[in-house]
């Protein structure tokens, strides 16, 4: 994820999601709590990192009249506040008034905003400083003497990471005969002439330009001068006011018109009906200066002296998924995630562990079981309150995010290496049903431990695999309320359980099992090597993290084995120097985390990474070129056919379906022959823009391979998860 995005998602650091030795991710995720404010007596109040003072444009004021009061927040330098409609994150400044009897306070005259960095991320908002500007209207029957004015002001305040803030300020009014500037009059003044203005120079308009793809729709905005000499035009945008059941998307393309201006913006639905109206702020720049013109239209149907657009054909309506389906996707998709790649490792550990208690006594056997399930339910549950936490953030979650955090995958592969070397019998865990320490106590509590932890594991690798079936059902559920994403989660893991749940209820199948053994040993070891495949994947993860200084996350993989070597030879299984070894094993692994996880490797902050240019994998490969929307409409309004392969480095599947039927000879001659654009959409870092994408198409996360036919009015070819050259090669030939 690029890193000037992390501070649009405020939710909390991770770690309770699969123990703490999963999920160490950095601490930039769950707003954080905002200490008391304080207030002064000259009324300014500066908490975190903005200031706020209450502001009057006159003292004395006559009774009967209107004085215009100001919230004056100045920030440090790099941290900004949020408009009334923030945008993509964030949270409007809220003013809450206390005042006399007699003075009523007007709405907030909110100035132009600015749209914020990160562009992937739109959001707008105030740098520097803002003066929110309220007219404060005195009653007639006001007696002469001082008023005590009060507000609450609540913000939330961003730079690297988001804080809510909230301060109370004051100020004192004097009721007079006359009404006279104050000291601040020409301040407050200067931030009015920054306010939306009155006149209209253009006639606004606002029509549907095509019909509906699934939850989005192209929307055109036109501006027509009403005067003869116009207003000069270097750049208009258009800001949007918040809306609940749709939100009008921060892209604007800007079309040719002779006279005014004419863009091109998509409106995304939530719920409920198409808007029929459409309201904000039409942002116009010429002549170095900066206006913003209030628009409030109804949405037609149709444009101006055109067709309606019932005379264009529409896209086929697609029925609300039910459910029930859903759930039973669910299911079968978690079921099926036994299958992938990602978690064969730990399979491989289950059996192990079920060979091992196939002749135990039923009861502990089915309690084993249900501990494994516990621990896949726990973890679930753990990844549906992240969900939850940055959605309730203003951010959109995505499945297996939290691989897009270099500390995660770091945490991650360390473990996995653990768990290779503990197979080896480098050091001794209990990982399986039985402990390999002696005592029959012990035995029990590690038997369950084992089990729990083999549940958050599995659940844990499996995050960056998707099956078919799982893709639809997370993709349904990151669109539904807090208990439809938790129930959803929870089948998932109820799927990825079952098969041990019914081996475990089922004493006869299990002793169809081998005997425990001798072989069990060399089983084990073997099984070792599939775990260190898995370290290798999830190095090539990071090392996209880190470039070339990948290398000293090697370094330190090798210090953490030495150390383990050092634990398992001397401290478990030696007889002299027992402390003298532990000591060593404890240098060796506090010197790996200082001098080479945080001075060499710097393994906090990720290179930043850049998505221009052309990649090729080899000189016979496919030419890709990093995805946009832009891209993808120039394509196609050039008549050619697209192929958009949205993938991410920690994603197996994606990388399974790139070497077995994308990547291969006759797709290559394929889209050479169709003259096809190739396009790639690198989710490796959760980059908001394809987050937005994938939820267009009703997936939660990667893989997503789309065919977008020559024609340009044509519905994308959404091809399924799991892929077969069959199948990329007839959605191209559709595609012509």
């Amino acid at each position: 994820m690029n890193r000037r995005v992390w501070h649009l998602i405020p939710v909390r650091p991770i770690a309770a999601i699969l123990f703490a030795v999963l999920c160490l991710v950095p601490g930039r995720l769950l707003p954080a709590s905002s200490p008391p404010a304080f207030a002064s007596l000259d009324g300014l109040d500066a908490a975190h990192h903005t200031q706020v003072k209450l502001l009057l444009a006159a003292d004395p004021a006559k009774a009967g009249e209107t004085v215009l009061a100001g919230v004056d927040m100045k920030m440090e330098a790099g941290w900004h506040t949020y408009w009334k409609n923030p945008g993509d994150a964030g949270t409007a400044t809220k003013i809450e008034w206390t005042l006399p009897p007699g003075v009523s306070a007007g709405d907030i005259q909110w100035p132009l905003p600015q749209k914020l960095p990160p562009t992937d991320v739109t959001t707008y908002g105030y740098e520097d400083e803002v003066v929110l500007l309220v007219p404060l209207t005195l009653a007639t029957n006001l007696a002469p003497g001082g008023l005590h004015l009060s507000a609450k002001v609540s913000w939330l305040e961003c730079k690297d990471s988001c804080i809510p803030a909230d301060a109370v300020v004051q100020a004192k009014l004097d009721i007079g005969g006359d009404t006279k500037p104050s000291t601040e009059a020409a301040l407050i003044q200067s931030w009015l002439g920054r306010t939306p203005r009155a006149d209209r120079p253009f006639s606004f308009q606002a029509w549907w330009e095509k019909p509906a793809v699934g939850d989005t729709r192209p929307l055109i905005i036109a501006g027509s001068p009403t005067a003869a000499d116009g207003v000069p035009i270097e750049s208009v945008d258009f800001y949007p006011d918040a809306s609940d059941q749709f939100e009008v998307q921060s892209a604007t393309e800007r079309m040719p018109d002779p006279t005014g201006f004419r863009l091109r913006k998509t409106v995304k639905k939530f719920s409920g009906d198409w808007p029929q109206n459409l309201s904000g702020l039409v942002i116009l720049e010429g002549n170095r200066q900066r206006n913003g013109y209030p628009l409030q239209t109804p949405i037609s149907a149709k444009a101006p002296g055109g067709q309606f657009l019932s005379a264009i054909p529409s896209a086929p309506s697609v029925p609300a998924p039910s459910l029930a389906r859903m759930l039973l996707f669910a299911f079968l998709g978690g079921l099926i995630l036994n299958l992938m790649p990602c978690v064969l490792p730990v399979i491989a550990l289950k059996i192990l562990g079920f060979v091992s208690e196939a002749h135990s006594e039923p009861r502990r056997v089915r309690r084993l079981g249900l501990v494994y399930a516990l621990g896949v339910l726990v973890s679930f549950l753990a990844l549906a309150g992240l969900v939850l936490g940055v959605n309730a953030a203003g951010h959109r979650a995505g499945w297996g995010m939290q691989f897009s955090s270099p500390v995660f995958v770091v945490c991650l592969t360390t473990l996995v290496l653990l768990v290779a070397l503990n197979l080896f019998g480098v050091f001794e865990v209990a990982l399986g049903g039985r402990a390999l320490d002696t005592a029959s106590g012990l035995a029990s509590k590690s038997g369950a431990t084992g089990a729990f932890f083999n549940g958050v594991l599995a659940t844990t690798l499996a995050t960056p695999c998707t099956a078919p079936f799982l893709a639809p059902a997370l993709g349904f559920a990151f669109a539904q309320s807090a208990s439809i994403i938790v129930l959803v989660f929870l089948t998932v893991g109820l799927g990825l359980s079952a098969p041990y749940l019914v081996l475990s209820w089922q004493p006869a199948w299990l002793g169809l099992l081998p005997k425990p053994g001798a072989w069990m040993q060399r089983f084990k070891v073997a099984m070792g090597f599939p775990m260190l495949a898995t370290v290798v994947w999830l190095f090539n993860v990071a090392s996209g993290n880190y470039g070339r200084n990948a290398v000293w996350l090697g370094v330190f993989l090798v210090v953490v084995s030495f150390a383990a070597w050092i634990f398992g030879e001397f401290v478990q299984r030696g007889r002299q120097h027992r402390t003298a070894a532990a000591i060593l094993t404890l240098l060796l692994l506090v010197s790996g985390y200082v001098f080479v996880l945080e001075k060499e490797l710097d393994w906090r902050v990720p290179l930043e990474t850049s998505g221009a240019g052309v990649l090729q994998e080899s000189a016979n490969g496919i030419v890709w070129q990093p995805w946009s929307p832009a891209v993808v409409a120039a394509a196609r309004a050039a008549g050619q056919p697209v192929l958009v392969d949205f993938t991410a480095d920690w994603c197996l599947t994606c990388q399974v379906n790139k070497k077995t039927s994308i990547e291969i000879p006759s797709v290559r001659e394929k889209l050479k022959t169709l003259n096809a654009v190739a396009l790639i959409g690198d989710y490796t870092h959760f980059p908001e823009a394809i987050t937005k994408e994938l939820s267009r198409f009703d997936r939660a996360g990667v893989p997503l391979v789309l065919v977008y036919p020559k024609n340009p009015e044509a519905q994308p070819i959404v091809l399924p998860a799991l892929l077969t050259p069959g199948t990329v090669l007839d959605a191209l030939d559709r595609a012509k």
